[in-house]
């Protein structure tokens, strides 16, 4: 449901609500919070609640550190794993400076940009998920271990997959936020699980790729259990990636052909905000992950595949990402790539129908391969001019550390 901010001032009052949650997240895409009271939230509509931007990655200075968080009211939602009684709710936030003027790294702003540019073009876009994650069991203390909870394998059944349940719990409170994923299952990797989602517009998307993640930490934990997300948690294990389904409202296959090309086209510059770990790039190659520019239909290891489904709902899905990305930059980003591609008739290189996983050198040559390492993620970004138009400069810094 989506709140107006009278409806939300009302529901807070009569419906037992004792702490707001304002959640936003830095240029990494780690979600932070700050909760208030019922009587504050009134304030925080109007003007707002005020945060040291210096302590959180990427915002600003010590020199210059003030700014404030304005909610959302259409964001609203309680969070299922808070007390019944005495309510915890959440809502995403705007940040802006004193003066009003937004600050120019908040990622979330970005890509309500990118969605504006794109509507002015008359353009609009849909994305849909499927994240990776591993359980592991904790030690005694409650610290994580790398020991996973299962020794399943793809799509394998319970006894043997232990993480059915868990994955049961996730989306039953998903569901109770207005979250609806579209399937889950066990996968290849030892305690690896996905969870897959409903397109939605791309801010809608961001918002429940971020508050998915809370949910599986949450519900790990209350397991007795840790959620990883990290792109190569085994070094001898599948890594977590995070395929991003693209889709255009009303597109053609034309269309489809155009977004893809402005996105292989693109794909090197970006790739450092895709994958922004040193240990993203050990996943490359390996496990079904992509290694070169490249795309198919349904063929499972190139970069983009188009994959089956309904004629009027065809969807480009990018496998290279894995989930330390920020959604919010990484959809901004994919969003700009796509249009250029359709502002500028760009058809993509010639559809591969061969497994590039086993396919002998002579053949992979032919190919342009994705940045190897994070050092030459961040070269290519760094001299883009794709990213510089795109990316404000305390936020590239902050990934070309």
């Amino acid at each position: 449901m989506k709140y107006k901010k009278e409806e939300v001032l009302q529901y807070v009052m009569e419906d037992d609500v004792k702490f707001i949650r304002l959640a936003f997240c830095d240029v990494t895409g780690r979600q932070k919070n700050i909760s208030i009271m019922p009587d504050e939230l009134k304030r925080a509509f109007d003007y707002g609640i005020a945060i040291d931007g210096s302590a959180i990655r990427g915002f600003c200075s010590s020199s210059r550190c003030d700014l404030l968080l304005r909610p959302e009211a259409d964001t609203l939602v309680q969070l299922p794993w808070r007390p019944e009684h005495g309510k915890v709710v959440r809502m995403f936030c705007d940040i802006v400076c004193p003066e009003g003027i937004p600050l120019e790294s908040d990622t979330r702003r970005m890509l309500k940009q990118a969605v504006q540019d794109a509507a002015e073009a008359g353009y609009s876009f849909d994305f849909g998920t499927e994240q990776e994650f591993y359980l592991f069991t904790l030690d005694e203390q409650g610290e994580p271990t790398n020991t996973p909870y299962d020794h399943a394998g793809y799509m394998d059944i319970a006894p043997e997959d232990k993480g059915e349940n868990i994955r049961r719990e996730i989306c039953l409170m998903l569901e109770q936020m207005d979250i609806y994923p579209e399937r889950s299952h066990h996968e290849e990797g030892p305690g690896q699980n996905e969870i897959d989602f409903r397109c939605a517009d791309a801010l809608t998307a961001a918002d429940q790729a971020l508050t998915f993640r809370t949910v599986v930490k949450t519900c790990a934990m209350r397991n007795g259990l840790y959620a990883d997300f990290s792109p190569k948690p085994l070094k001898n294990a599948p890594g977590n990636g995070l395929h991003i389904n693209i889709s255009l409202s009303n597109g053609t296959e034309e269309d489809l052909m155009y977004m893809i090309g402005g996105i292989l086209q693109r794909i090197p510059e970006i790739t450092l905000f895709l994958n922004p770990q040193e240990e993203s790039y050990q996943r490359f190659g390996i496990d079904k992950a992509p290694k070169y520019i490249s795309w198919s239909r349904a063929n499972r290891s190139q970069l983009i595949r188009i994959p089956a489904s309904d004629p009027s709902h065809m969807r480009a899905e990018l496998r290279s990402p894995d989930p330390s990305t920020n959604p919010y930059l990484c959809f901004a980003l994919l969003i700009y790539a796509a249009m250029e591609g359709l502002q500028n008739k760009i058809l993509p290189i010639p559809e591969t129908n061969i497994n590039l996983f086993t396919a002998d050198q002579e053949t992979t040559s032919r190919f342009q391969p994705l940045p190897s390492t994070r050092q030459e993620a961040e070269t290519l970004a760094r001299s883009s001019d794709f990213v510089k138009a795109h990316v404000p400069p305390a936020v590239l810094k902050e990934y070309c550390r």
